[in-house]
């Protein structure tokens, strides 16, 4: 059995099904993007692929948390 998502990774699977991509490419978008900081990202995420505020901020909190950024 598999233990419940916590944190960010929660929104993983309602992600998935409303934009149709996997984790793994948004999580690739983020990391290859020349921005930088939480804010700009989801503004990115937001303005450019047309993720809510909750599902953009869970995918760059996230990413920046694997590499150690914030």
């Amino acid at each position: 059995m598999t233990a419940p998502l916590k944190g960010p990774a929660s929104y993983f699977p309602s992600i998935e099904e409303k934009y149709g991509r996997p984790i793994e490419q948004w999580k690739e978008a983020i990391r290859t993007s020349p921005l930088t900081r939480h804010g700009e990202l989801v503004g990115w995420l937001k303005s450019e692929h047309g993720l809510g505020h909750g599902h953009a901020n869970a995918l760059v909190a996230h990413t920046l948390a694997e590499r150690g950024t914030d």
